[in-house]
């Protein structure tokens, strides 16, 4: 009797968990799209600086070989290494004009005189 209640309580568990798996998650806010485009920028270019680190140890290992080896054949013409330059994301385009110069002036909050309390006799 004890295992039928208990393998019961394991299935409504499994179920109530199965079905919290299926819950729709909100929209992401634009802010957080905004968030999420430069980490993927930012890992874009950390991708590149790495491509760049690995091709000067390349050049670099490799002119120690050819300088080294007196034997091996002359190294074939290959593409400069690019450096990627440091990271700059670009301002989305609600924020480009405050960042160009323009003067956004807020106005102040409209602050309610306290209400005076009334004397009790």
């Amino acid at each position: 009797m004890k295992s039928q209640y208990t393998k019961s309580i394991f299935i409504l568990l499994m179920l109530g968990f199965a079905s919290a798996g299926f819950a729709k998650l909100p929209a992401p806010s634009d802010e957080a799209k905004a968030k999420a485009a430069e980490a993927a920028a930012k890992t874009a270019w950390s991708g590149k600086v790495d491509n760049y680190l690995l091709c000067k140890s390349q050049d670099k290992t490799a002119a120690h070989y050819y300088k080294t080896n007196k034997t091996a054949k002359p190294a074939v013409a290959t593409a400069p290494c690019a450096d990627p330059g440091p990271f700059v994301y670009p301002l989305p385009e609600a924020a480009a004009p405050a960042a160009a110069g323009t003067v956004v002036v807020a106005k102040p909050a409209v602050v309610a005189a306290p209400v005076a309390a009334a004397k009790k006799p």
